[in-house]
């Protein structure tokens, strides 16, 4: 087996073509009147649609609309508690992404596990990281029973996830949907769970997705162009002369693989873009469209993350950051004190034991109140 990960693949000039779409469709939206209403719906909508698509691909049988209700604590479908814990468990780890990148957190083995924990946990609190799968685990046909994929052994596992951490780091100055595309596939090759993997690997593809500011600022879903057509998206993952990953898999060209990855990619964006675009709202005066855009821009990705406790609240708690944020609580406090001599927030109640915090005046505008 080798030591070291090195993916085979060629870039074609379609490859290039649809690098080129993405880049315009990120330029596109930069530049898009971002009116906060428009901007939560967007972003809300694309939650559900990735928890719901990349469940879907899995075997979810929840809708879109049911899903919505399982995420707001609404309603509840006897029989299928399995899926409802399948959705809470995505949608957890999506969270936890989120919080990551708007940390500054780098990729890991760890958080990897860590993803993976929450994903096959149903989000529950305290969980600790996965560890990697011990024995073998094959890929069957679900019509056929035939061998679809026999991945790696479990004693060659850890070394190639650390081999996918190390060339994540040494690549970085590739261009985001190429790493993306690559880190998604070499998840899935090594399948290093016996469940949870292809859940994971959409993941993964997220957290480097918005880690490189391709996220159009969460307002996309990549998982919708997978599973309108489930026999592509495998036909494109399942590369090499043989099903064994021992008998050619690891040393095959990916380059199929990649073209399709970024042709989605492409595809997803500007259809996000135009939707956001499309839905400005037209009531709204353009200077004061502009405004609000460029004070959105101006915010951190914490700062614009704590927004969205202040679309339910009037004033907020340093308790209440730390938990959005995945900070202690001492950490949290420090962060309030920093954002209130930068005139973010503007503390509403000075006691100490119930300290809580306001939007600074100049930020309201930016809130939709539910």
């Amino acid at each position: 087996m080798a030591t070291k990960f090195e993916p085979v693949y060629a870039i074609s000039p379609e490859m290039v073509r649809d690098i080129g779409r993405i880049e315009a469709c990120r330029g596109r939206a930069f530049h898009a009147p971002l009116a906060p209403a428009v901007f939560a719906s967007l972003r809300k909508s694309a939650r559900l649609q990735t928890v719901h698509y990349s469940t879907l691909i899995e075997g979810n049988r929840l809708s879109l609309e049911q899903i919505d209700k399982v995420i707001e604590h609404k309603g509840h479908f006897p029989g299928r508690e399995r899926d409802e814990e399948e959705i809470k468990g995505y949608y957890v780890a999506l969270a936890q992404v989120e919080r990551w990148v708007a940390q500054g957190v780098t990729i890991s083995e760890k958080l990897i596990q860590q993803t993976h924990a929450l994903v096959v946990g149903g989000g529950k609190e305290g969980l600790k990281p996965s560890l990697y799968r011990d024995g073998q685990n094959v890929i069957y046909d679900g019509a056929t029973k035939g061998i679809v994929y026999m991945p790696p052994e479990a004693k060659d596992v850890p070394l190639l996830m650390a081999g996918l951490v190390k060339w994540l780091h040494e690549n970085k100055e590739l261009p985001c949907p190429l790493l993306a595309a690559i880190a998604h596939y070499q998840f899935a090759t090594i399948h290093p769970y016996y469940d949870g993997n292809g859940r994971t690997a959409r993941l993964l593809t997220t957290f480097i997705i918005h880690t490189y500011s391709y996220d159009l600022q969460g307002i996309y879903s990549l998982e919708e162009y997978y599973a309108r057509d489930l026999a592509s998206y495998y036909k494109a993952l399942s590369v090499g002369p043989s099903h064994n990953y021992y008998m050619g898999r690891a040393e095959a060209d990916i380059s199929g693989w990649i073209s399709y990855f970024i042709a989605g990619m492409a595809e997803a964006f500007e259809r996000v873009v135009d939707q956001l675009f499309s839905e400005r709202r037209s009531d709204m005066p353009t200077r004061s469209v502009r405004d609000r855009t460029l004070l959105l821009r101006s915010l951190k990705p914490l700062q614009r993350k704590v927004l969205e406790l202040f679309e339910a609240h009037e004033t907020i708690s340093a308790d209440q950051i730390a938990q959005i944020l995945g900070y202690t609580q001492r950490s949290a406090a420090l962060q309030c004190k920093k954002w209130v001599a930068e005139r973010f927030l503007e503390i509403a109640d000075s006691s100490k034991k119930a300290r809580r915090y306001r939007l600074a005046s100049q930020f309201e505008l930016l809130v939709i109140k539910q």
